[in-house]
């Protein structure tokens, strides 16, 4: 058996949109029984997830508790197959993953907004994730 195509959301701190993505990868690659993981990271990293993201996820049944911004590295940008930016304005100077980046996703940021606005990027996250599933577990 081969090993696990890895994916890496990119975001500046790593508590909203990259959290959200790296869930539903997870999640929706084990119902389709991909072998497909996902990780994120932040350029600068945040104090904790944003818990409006983490409510409208539960929502949906995904959990994310035990969800911790994390730095982003040079390493975990190599080791990935596929980085994808969330549409933070990442410059090439505070980002290594630039180098390694496949396509940016031009998302609003879920920080300060209200509920309703946080769940519509989660419902848009949720479809460019399951597309983004559909291309790497294609022929």
């Amino acid at each position: 058996m081969s090993a696990p195509r890895r994916i890496l959301f990119v975001c500046v701190h790593n508590a909203g949109r990259s959290q959200m993505a790296e869930a539903f990868a997870n999640a929706l690659a084990r119902e389709r029984g991909l072998a497909i993981e996902a990780a994120s990271a932040g350029t600068v990293g945040g104090d904790r997830v944003n818990p409006v993201a983490v409510a409208v996820m539960r929502e949906l049944g995904i959990a994310m508790d035990g969800h911790r911004p994390k730095l982003l590295t040079p390493e975990a940008a190599a080791s990935a197959d596929r980085v994808v930016t969330m549409g933070c304005g990442v410059g090439a100077d505070a980002c290594p993953a630039r180098l390694h980046v496949a396509e940016d996703w031009g998302l609003d940021d879920p920080a300060g907004r209200p509920i309703d606005e946080v769940r519509a990027i989660r419902d848009q996250i949720r479809a460019r994730v399951g597309r983004l599933l559909d291309e790497l577990a294609g022929p």
